[in-house]
């Protein structure tokens, strides 16, 4: 998938960001490089932080989590956007996807909907649902902007957990916008997409973009060194490991909190909730 003209893409990048490391920064510039590489014409990365209603086992407060993240992309291409880590309640990465589509949109003034309704067929329409303006099969003309959702392999292979992904969002997410998908050592996203039907059926809409330089840095290592007392300089940006030192982040306490709560989809979707 190649892109047309200069498409022009903004990346966005969902998760805990508990606490943001520099692989998490090193993750932009490594889609960048290929996807410019690819003819498109990167202008913009968002950072999201998900909101405390995830229920992840010691996942801190967004609003610590949101600061480190302005900390750590200060002075870039990348910027934080905090409207999903302050939803009250966990907001399904589909959900969030469209809020920054709608966003893009509504910046651009561009109203053309022609085609996209495909892109949401046999989904529930709410009033919060807005269709893509242009999905990446229609998306050639030079003044249209993609949004495409950038990832480590480890989520790619999170699709195909039960209960963790409904797979209409996946269905959505990956057909009518696309991702962008970082290898990480002991993952194989080709393998996995050449499992998964739904994967195998928009592959051409799926980025693997392959870091040779392979660090292995990860937010959990970085909370268990940091309530051992260990060293975690230079795995993230001075500014967050100077702001977890000020408010004294990362214990023993602040581990155990969520200990015994259900992820809040796994909640949802195995309750044949719905969001």
């Amino acid at each position: 998938m190649d892109g047309t003209a200069g498409t022009k893409v903004v990346l966005l990048a969902c998760g805990s960001f508990n606490p943001i490391t520099n692989m998490h920064l090193r993750m932009f510039e490594l889609a960048r490089d290929h996807l410019e590489d690819s003819g498109y014409r990167v202008v913009k990365g968002i950072i999201s932080p998900v909101g405390d209603g995830y229920k992840k086992k010691g996942l801190i407060e967004a609003k610590h989590r949101l600061e480190m993240a302005q900390l750590a992309s200060e002075n870039s291409w990348i910027t934080v956007d905090s409207w999903e880590g302050l939803q009250t309640e966990w907001v399904a990465t589909a959900k969030v996807v469209r809020h920054f589509y709608s966003e893009l949109g509504a910046l651009e003034q561009n109203n053309d909907l022609v085609d996209t309704v495909k892109c949401a067929k046999k989904r529930r329409i709410d009033e919060n649902y807005h269709v893509p303006l242009s999905s990446p099969q229609n998306s050639g003309k030079s003044d249209g902007t993609r949004l495409m959702l950038l990832c480590g392999a480890d989520v790619l292979e999170s699709f195909g957990v039960p209960n963790l992904w409904k797979p209409e969002d996946i269905e959505e997410i990956v057909g009518c916008f696309g991702l962008v998908c970082i290898t990480r050592t002991g993952n194989e996203p080709l393998k996995f997409i050449h499992q998964s039907d739904t994967l195998w059926k928009h592959r051409n809409n799926i980025h693997i973009v392959q870091e040779w330089v392979t660090n292995e840095i990860s937010a959990t290592h970085v909370r268990r060194a940091l309530r051992r007392g260990r060293s975690v300089r230079y795995l993230l940006p001075d500014k967050v490991l100077n702001y977890i030192r000020q408010h004294q982040l990362y214990s023993e306490e602040s581990e155990q909190k969520n200990t015994g709560v259900i992820l809040a989809p796994l909640q949802i979707y195995s309750g044949a909730g719905s969001s």
